[in-house]
């Protein structure tokens, strides 16, 4: 065989090795976006980023115009934590248009707002900027998948209000995500409130220290790995939080929700007769949809591993969105099943799910039955 003819031989045969090699999935790019609890340094970024990798979710690549700001581990730090930014000023001053230019994401992962709360700015005027905000979003990729969170509680020196107008944005945040979602880009609220204490989790009465940045990591990571896995996540947590100067305590409805009577918290909760029970409390409403939360308990004394909780409503109402569950309607008939991780509770232990739903006129709660599964 003439050289030349073995030049073409070895070029057929690495093209057809090139051809033959199947093209592996261009990373899922994941923008962190908000102010200095997201990027200085944001290390539940770190513990999110490292979940991810240990649980089998590899080809992400974390996305932003920010460099890594320490943390001690070795993680993908690119982000868009802006310390001390305002979501209104980045909203008004077309901030965000250049950095998705930049940066391409799939996913975008919010933040925002304590800023904005601790300046004074009215919750309608930060959901305003919040939607200016996805409207950008959904220009730079019309699939955009975002998560919003409910932001942390703050207990800052020199701001007395500050921790009762974070429970009023937190409030507002639920109903507007679910007008603003969409199908092609839907918007899931992550819970980052409840259960976290100013006191114990942060190091300063609004920034997270180790215990929070875990928590935050905890928060986002289910979500996230819905969106990974080509699920499509409702908003995540539980109840609006109540007005209370402690943020570790049980939230319960805001006044500002004005609920009727009747969309008060349902009574006292009902046994199952394999071992559980299911507590229903509205927790928000707003004309035409509410917001509720079911606590499911292990009354028995072993160990369950799945759990059906099931009402009928007696007013019409209709769920429009669920989370931490596998919902079923069928007309007023209401079945929910626990997701994936959270059916198996111990003798005594609890788990909540919750959702949105529409009403009309009259939202009484319904009596919810838990049975193990």
């Amino acid at each position: 065989m003439s050289r030349k003819s073995a030049l073409m031989a070895a070029l057929v045969l690495l093209l057809g090795l090139l051809v033959a090699r199947p093209a592996q999935a261009a990373p899922v790019r994941i923008m962190p976006l908000g102010d200095s609890i997201t990027g200085s340094p944001g290390c539940w970024r770190a513990l999110l980023w490292n979940r991810l990798q240990s649980t089998g979710y590899t080809n992400v690549d974390f996305v932003g115009t920010l460099p890594p700001q320490g943390c001690a581990v070795a993680y993908d730090g690119d982000n868009e934590g802006h310390g001390g930014y305002l979501a209104t000023n980045v909203a008004d001053q077309n901030l965000l248009p250049g950095w998705l230019a930049a940066t391409r994401p799939d996913i975008v992962m919010m933040h925002f707002g304590t800023n904005d709360v601790w300046n004074g700015k009215s919750p309608a005027t930060i959901t305003a900027a919040f939607g200016k905000l996805v409207d950008q979003m959904r220009a730079s990729n019309p699939n955009m998948k975002i998560l919003v969170a409910k932001i942390l509680p703050m207990n800052p020196a020199n701001c007395a209000d500050c921790g009762q107008r974070v429970v009023a944005l937190n409030d507002a945040i639920p109903g507007w995500a679910a007008a603003k979602s969409t199908a092609a880009s839907p918007i899931t609220v992550v819970d980052q409130w409840t259960g976290f204490s100013t006191s114990a989790d942060t190091y300063d009465g609004v920034h997270p220290n180790a215990s929070g940045d875990q928590k935050m990591s905890d928060r986002w990571y289910p979500a996230l790995a819905a969106l990974l896995s080509g699920g499509t996540p409702s908003p995540s947590p539980s109840p609006s939080p109540s007005p209370s100067t402690s943020p570790s305590r049980t939230p319960s409805p805001s006044p500002s929700s004005s609920p009727s009577p009747s969309s008060s918290p349902s009574s006292s909760p009902s046994s199952g007769p394999a071992g559980c029970s299911a507590t229903y409390t509205v927790t928000n409403q707003w004309g035409g949809g509410f917001q509720a939360d079911v606590t499911v308990r292990n009354t028995g004394s072993a160990r369950i591993d799945g759990w059906t909780v099931t009402w009928t409503f007696a007013d019409g109402q209709r769920v429009t969105q669920t989370w931490n569950g596998t919902l079923t309607q069928t007309g007023e008939s209401v079945t929910v099943r626990n997701a994936g991780y959270n059916g198996s509770l111990t003798p005594g232990a609890t788990t909540s799910f919750g959702f949105l739903g529409s009403w009309n006129g009259t939202n009484t709660a319904p009596s919810a039955r838990c049975a193990v599964s």
